[in-house]
């Protein structure tokens, strides 16, 4: 096959030994070629910036720089790059947060390799993927009931990335300056979102992500290794 007719791919995840098995399925296949691999979210988004991969499969757990925030930059500065996330949970609320946001494709972890390989397919045929056991009335009926089993589908979109970033350890002016708000409209988002979850302070909102991740639901990037600690010394 004609160089031109392959598809360039980036691979981002904090598991050498993922990206590693990873590219060499997709490398097996003529259609593709992974250029780059990243461990954290500024490299990915540094390699999609400058090389402009076909398709960036991105882990959702990646420190460093959010992954929704890639989705989202990659979506308004129109880049030619499709975005696939890939989990190890099946977190609904992290899925539907991700198509909104632009990704075009959603894969779990406990899946084969064969699913990527479809995931990536589809998208390139201009589709939206998700893993088969899923289907996208599932992801979006459910959030309308009027009790959601988990609070967190209480928070507006905006409201769960500033959840996500204040349990990973951003400060709010950092918040402000990632997203391209005000300070003010980020204490605005906090104070909305504490009052829904009926939690009144950074450390409970870090307890509360912990609870999730005890649950089966993976904390944001970073709270494995910052927030524990806080939370312990405030304890």
């Amino acid at each position: 096959m004609q160089p031109s007719a392959t598809f360039s791919i980036l691979i981002a995840d904090e598991s050498g030994m993922l990206r590693e098995g990873l590219a060499s399925v997709l490398q097996a296949d003529p259609r593709f070629h992974v250029i780059a691999e990243a461990s954290d979210g500024r490299e990915a988004m540094q390699v999609i910036e400058t090389r402009r991969p076909d398709i960036a499969v991105i882990d959702t757990q990646l420190g460093g720089y959010f992954p929704l925030e890639i989705v989202r930059c990659v979506r308004e500065r129109q880049m030619r790059t499709r975005v696939m996330m890939m989990s190890a949970a099946r977190d609904r609320r992290a899925m539907v947060e991700a198509l909104r946001a632009g990704a075009r494709g959603f894969v779990l972890k406990s899946g084969s390799c064969r699913q990527v390989v479809d995931g990536i397919e589809q998208m390139l045929s201009g589709g939206v993927y998700l893993p088969p056991e899923l289907s996208a009335e599932e992801l979006f009926v459910r959030q309308r009931k009027a009790e959601p089993a988990d609070p967190i589908d209480t928070l507006s979109a905006r409201e769960y990335e500033v959840f996500t970033m204040l349990v990973s350890g951003v400060r709010a002016k950092d918040i402000a300056a990632r997203l391209g708000l005000s300070p003010k409209t980020v204490d605005t988002y906090r104070a909305s979102m504490m009052r829904k979850l009926d939690i009144h302070d950074l450390a409970g909102l870090v307890r509360f992500s912990i609870r999730r991740e005890s649950n089966g639901v993976p904390a944001p990037p970073l709270v494995e290794r910052d927030a524990r600690e806080a939370v312990a010394s405030l304890a």
